[in-house]
């Protein structure tokens, strides 16, 4: 009798619990390490590795809460005056924090507790629930159940437990900065979607039933997301024409096009006060943020020919400094507009180095080794998460590619095109590329699942053996 397969020895062994307590003890795990690091950074603002906008946050936190608005009491990053107006910094974030402020005094150590366990438990139970409708629709003939049973389940809990652990997530989830809720709210956003999806495709009937419900959500949910940073707005149009195809192919497309058209009101409504309070300061249009000009300009500025650096050396020049001198009179906003067109004059001027720019972010947008000019605790960060499970990241990614990948994997795959994409031809840190290794985390542990299904599984024996194929009963699991 050939060995019972290693995914049913797995979910065989009582001591290993039920998935959902083992879920439940991830998300408590998750939570404690979170707590750990907001105690460990305290409640003091300083400007730690990779985590130096926290300070400008704090700050503009108080100056609103002590009743200046949005503004800062001596010069500020990027050349923003002495208690002139700034929209450089997330809205929603700065009312977030004015908000605990409020409630429990000037103490940064109540917002990072805050942060902790909110997103100590919703990331890994979002990620837990993305894994499941993703590999619902995997076929990989390696690995039984074919997306049912063990198979999506196992790999929804490795990729939570991946994620309650992940380095670059614990220490992120204490900092005063946009980055726990933003990455929280993108992974929302892609399994509301995928979800809907998958409704209308096997539950059509539910699926308008809820339709507005959807709607609704979805709306809010990008509207937090893009008011945490604007830059999401570039993907936005991405994911409705990913939703109409879908909805196209089961004859929706008008009931999603009405839809997504009030998802879009929401994000359009949530944005506009915004809008107007910048033209009531700035006496000009400004969306949401004034830092797209600013990261754009000094991300193709000639002094870094055809190679990029992440953190430029102050031997070399400051970021202040690359900010041409017969600008520096304008207000933010105007200043913004202003290196917006000058970034896009020097691309125009010489559009292969531009490209040869771009190309040399790739090393510091996917490093994962240890570096010299890097901090201890930053080395550690990098090595201890994405140096370890970009190898099965890459797996993972590679192997789904070759399965005739379903409508929620490609739906990944296109977030991560555009949001590297984006990167790419602008700013890059590793920083930036957190809510993409968020979605990777779900490669990581289909790959980690396929590697120990193929060595664990005995030879000769197991869930397909290559002489004798699958069993029936392993054809019907």
């Amino acid at each position: 009798m050939a060995r019972a397969s290693s995914l049913r020895v797995l979910a065989s062994r009582r001591d290993l619990g039920s998935p959902r307590a083992l879920l439940f003890g991830l998300l408590g795990l998750s939570v404690l390490v979170r707590i750990g690091a907001a105690i460990y950074l305290g409640d003091r603002v300083v400007p730690l590795p990779g985590t130096a906008d926290q300070v400008s946050y704090h700050n503009l936190a108080v100056r609103v809460l002590q009743g200046y608005g949005f503004s800062f009491p001596e010069p500020w990053w990027p050349m923003t005056a002495a208690n002139a107006p700034t929209a450089h910094w997330s809205y929603l974030y700065t009312l977030y924090l004015t908000g605990v402020y409020a409630l429990f005094g000037v103490h940064p150590v109540a917002a990072r507790l805050i942060q902790a366990v909110a997103v100590g438990i919703l990331q890994p139970l979002l990620t837990y629930g993305l894994a499941q409708e993703v590999f619902r629709d995997l076929k990989d003939p390696r690995l039984p159940g074919e997306g049912r049973g063990p198979l999506r389940t196992w790999i929804g809990l490795i990729a939570a437990g991946l994620c309650a652990l992940y380095a670059y997530f614990i220490y992120y989830a204490g900092s005063l900065m946009t980055e726990p809720f933003y990455i929280t709210g993108i992974l929302a956003i892609l399994y509301l979607s995928i979800r809907h999806v998958h409704l209308l495709q096997e539950q059509p009937q539910e699926a308008m039933r809820v339709r507005w419900r959807f709607a609704v959500l979805l709306g809010i949910l990008l509207a937090v997301v893009v008011l945490l940073r604007q830059l999401f707005l570039v993907f936005v149009p991405f994911l409705f024409l990913w939703l109409l195809w879908h909805a196209r192919r089961q004859g929706q497309w008008r009931s999603m096009a009405l839809h997504l058209a009030l998802a879009g009101g929401i994000l359009a409504g949530a944005i506009a006060p915004f809008t107007l309070y910048n033209y009531l300061r700035f006496q000009r249009f400004v969306l949401l943020n004034t830092n797209a000009g600013y990261a754009f300009y000094l991300a193709n500025h000639p002094i870094y020919g055809t190679r990029f650096i992440d953190i430029l050396p102050r031997d070399v020049a400051t970021y202040t400094e690359l900010i041409p001198q017969e600008l520096r009179h304008l207000d933010e906003a105007a200043l913004d507009r202003a290196l917006l067109r000058r970034a896009v004059e020097i691309i125009l001027q010489d559009p292969v180095r531009y490209m040869l720019l771009s190309l040399s972010r790739i090393p510091s947008y996917f490093r994962f080794w240890p570096s010299a000019s890097s901090s201890l605790i930053s080395n550690i960060a990098r090595v201890g998460s994405f140096g370890i499970l970009f190898p099965f990241m890459l797996f993972g990614l590679v192997r789904s590619l070759r399965h005739r990948p379903g409508p929620a994997l490609w739906l990944l795959y296109i977030f991560s095109l555009v949001y590297v994409g984006i990167h790419l031809l602008s700013w890059t840190l590793p920083r930036y590329r957190l809510p993409v290794d968020a979605v990777w985390l779900l490669f990581a542990a289909y790959g980690l699942l396929y590697l120990f299904h193929t060595f664990y599984a005995p030879r000769g024996g197991g869930p397909v053996d290559r002489d004798r194929g699958p069993s029936p009963s392993e054809r019907r699991s």
